[in-house]
């Protein structure tokens, strides 16, 4: 396949190739529509040497789902099983506090962003990027670029890590509030971040002295 067999117009494709997870929470798909990362989805985010392999498609955000199916029914329809073979909406559990109770949840990793594990030739790109939803592939210029090993072994260590982890929005150096417990409504410089145990070091003054105490991520908020 040669590069003007799947040259289309500059505006129907996206021309970054990095992602980045929306610094927003998203609302919890239904209980349904959560399966998307299931270990079924994703028993095999592996290169073949058949030519398949991973790119990244943009859709809608908050309609992730709703375009994975239709992909799929597409797939079905169009007899294209022997060219696009999985799709997925890459999701993981986070944990987050709500109404004073730790609570997990699933949260999209890209919002807008599906994973497509296909053969690209004029006949897949056409059924997917036909799919009502999608608005254009990720990859540089005119072409659809395909996520590098490194980059499918790190989206996949995400939606199949074994234990959910704590949505952080702070880094060390930044200054938060603790929003409750023994230290609530003091303010202070996170010192140290222990992601493991979910909990961070913060520098906060007591009685005019500089003193550092242990919070969980979830009882800090940015100041």
């Amino acid at each position: 396949m040669t590069d003007s067999q799947i040259e289309r117009p500059d505006d129907e494709l996206t021309t970054s190739t990095e992602l980045h997870p929306d610094a927003e929470s998203v609302d919890a798909p239904q209980p349904d529509a959560t399966k998307a990362s299931s270990e079924a989805d994703v028993a095999d985010l592996s290169e073949v040497d058949d030519g398949r392999a991973w790119y990244v498609v943009h859709s809608y955000s908050g309609m992730e789902t709703k375009v994975k199916k239709n992909l799929e029914h597409r797939i079905q329809s169009m007899a294209k099983s022997n060219l696009i073979f999985q799709v997925i909406v890459p999701t993981e559990e986070q944990i987050e506090l709500r109404e004073g109770e730790r609570r997990v949840v699933q949260r999209r990793v890209f919002p807008g962003y599906i994973l497509v594990q296909m053969i690209l030739n004029d006949d897949s790109w056409y059924a997917v990027r036909n799919t009502p939803g999608v608005t254009g592939f990720v990859g540089i210029g005119n072409r659809p670029t395909p996520l590098s090993a490194v980059e499918v072994e790190r989206i996949m260590s995400r939606i199949e890590a074994a234990e959910p982890h704590v949505q952080v929005n702070f880094k060390i150096g930044d200054r938060v509030r603790v929003t409750e417990g023994a230290f609530g409504d003091f303010h202070g410089i996170v010192d140290d971040l222990d992601v493991e145990h979910g909990k961070a070091k913060v520098l906060i003054s007591i009685f005019g002295r500089e003193t550092p105490v242990e919070v969980d991520f979830l009882q800090l908020e940015k100041s």
